[in-house]
């Protein structure tokens, strides 16, 4: 939590220090007012990502647990997967469309209330269908508080926010990292596990328990360690939500301005072809993310014939590099246009996937592959939302749908992966899955940049032309207030 705030907070200065004129998102009292809050909404905002990623990673180290209070077998409750991404699914959607009507903090603070009761339910239920229950009640809170991250990043700094969505999903990854070593720690009286964290619990491999001594520890209130780890998580989302409501009752007057502003703004010529792009963008990143992730291990194993422990080493280096990329992207940032880390970001993806499906029979080409695809993919989602705000503005809705697009992905495509797998045993199909999806990306942005830059030069005029008729306006005032689009603010060649 510590490396969190040190990291939003270097964000947050960078991004002050590096701001130039082309790259502007708000001018006037809308930036200031917006800036006097922007502290105190990244810095939770970021604490509520960071417990979003534990509340999701706990469940892999607690799974065999959820199992035996109610007692069912592992292989039997698959279907609390299920339920907490259709909430998920749900709460994006959902979320989207409140926060361009409802004050955001408030939503935020809600959304975390919902998580920490789920939370501390879960340790005490104990009928699969109510687990599932709590679990798409979870999911949902979580899909609000996504969606309303980016958002609130957005609406805060506009173009200027790429520091500090890397930041919150730098965030998340940390929180998903946490997550195992409190729930072990919390556990330490339990046999140890073999784990896997977030998105990929569903295929972690458990270890087998003893029942009795399972059962034993459930009688005993759960061992108070089962427990114990949802609580705190729990607890510390209850302490964070106090923080946005206090945000929520300090706000009304800068929300104003900032929905006075977007009111004002022009959207880009072709906003809907845009955003249905990026929908399947993010929908085959995230995808070939969560695949690669999570078949690595089993391809390790069956096709380059490792060991266990060199295959765990393996999968352990391609998240590694992921969460290490994702915090160096807090900086850079700061000081590279968002355009600018996508297109390196989908070289290093295509370079890493091509060697991956053509060479990881070499055992040098597979590590340096799985590292650089890790690295690649780190920085796509958040760089992405900062470029899209470039160039068009972008509302609930529109934030909602990404988050959607990103969670089919997650859905769909290893499943399709798996069942190819199957079918075509000595085929690597996770393999020229991620060649695939690098290729799909590569496609897509071009396009997208097309599509965005087609009506730029419109744009800038007409808010060239709206800020001296403001400056012209409010002469002889102390203080100029305008109230620019994020996207009237662009930098000549690839942003």
């Amino acid at each position: 939590f510590i490396a969190t705030a040190c990291s939003c907070h270097a964000a947050f200065q960078l991004s002050l220090n590096s701001g130039t004129p082309g790259r502007g998102a708000r001018s006037g009292s809308d930036r200031i007012g917006s800036a006097r809050l922007g502290p105190g909404r990244l810095g939770d905002a970021a604490l509520g990502v960071v417990l979003q990623g534990t509340s999701i990673a706990v469940l892999g180290p607690t799974f065999q647990n959820l199992a035996d209070n109610v007692h069912k077998n592992v292989t039997d409750i698959y279907y609390i997967f299920v339920g907490r991404s259709l909430g998920y699914l749900g709460g994006s959607v959902l979320g989207g469309i409140l926060f361009d009507h409802v004050n955001a903090h408030l939503l935020l603070a809600l959304s975390m209330l919902g998580t920490t009761g789920g939370l501390f339910a879960i340790p005490w239920c104990k009928r699969s269908l109510l687990l599932t229950a709590l679990m798409s009640l979870i999911g949902a809170a979580m899909g609000v508080l996504d969606t309303g991250g980016n958002v609130l990043a957005l609406n805060t700094w506009g173009t200027e926010a790429g520091p500090h969505l890397q930041a919150l999903h730098f965030s998340f990854a940390m929180g998903a990292f946490v997550a195992p070593i409190l729930a072990k720690m919390a556990m330490g009286g339990s046999e140890p596990r073999d784990l896997q964290a977030g998105e990929n619990a569903s295929q972690s491999v458990l270890s087998p328990v003893s029942t009795a001594s399972a059962t034993l520890a459930l009688k005993h209130h759960l061992g108070a360690d089962f427990l114990w780890s949802y609580v705190v998580i729990g607890t510390y989302l209850l302490f964070v939500s106090f923080f946005f409501f206090i945000l929520y009752s300090k706000s009304s007057s800068v929300r104003d301005k900032s929905k006075a502003s977007v009111q004002k703004c022009k959207v880009a010529k072709y906003h809907h072809a845009l955003i249905i792009l990026l929908f399947l963008f993010f929908l085959c990143y995230v995808g070939a993310e969560v695949t690669y992730g999570s078949y690595i291990f089993t391809y390790a194993k069956v096709f380059a014939e490792m060991k266990e422990n060199e295959a765990a080493a393996l999968n352990s280096v391609f998240w590694g590099a992921f969460a290490v990329c994702r915090a160096v992207s807090v900086f850079c940032a700061a000081c590279l246009y968002p355009g600018t880390m996508i297109v390196l970001s989908l070289i290093g993806s295509a370079v890493s996937s091509s060697s991956l499906a053509f060479f990881a029979h070499y055992p040098i080409s597979l590590w340096a592959g799985t590292a650089v695809y890790g690295a690649s993919m780190a920085t796509i989602f958040p760089s992405g939302i900062s470029w899209i705000e470039q160039y068009t503005v972008i509302q609930g809705k529109s934030a909602s749908l990404f988050v959607v697009g990103a969670a089919l992905g997650e859905m769909c495509i290893p499943a399709v992966v798996g069942y190819l797998q199957g079918r075509f045993h000595h085929v690597p199909v996770v393999m020229y899955t991620a060649l695939g999806t690098s290729v799909m990306t590569a496609v897509l942005f071009p396009v997208m940049y097309k599509l965005a830059t087609a009506s730029g030069e419109s744009l800038r005029e007409m808010s060239e032309s709206e800020d001296r008729k403001a400056l012209l306006s409010s002469s002889g005032k102390k203080e100029v207030s305008t109230f620019a689009c994020p996207s009237s603010f662009l930098s000549l060649g690839l942003q």
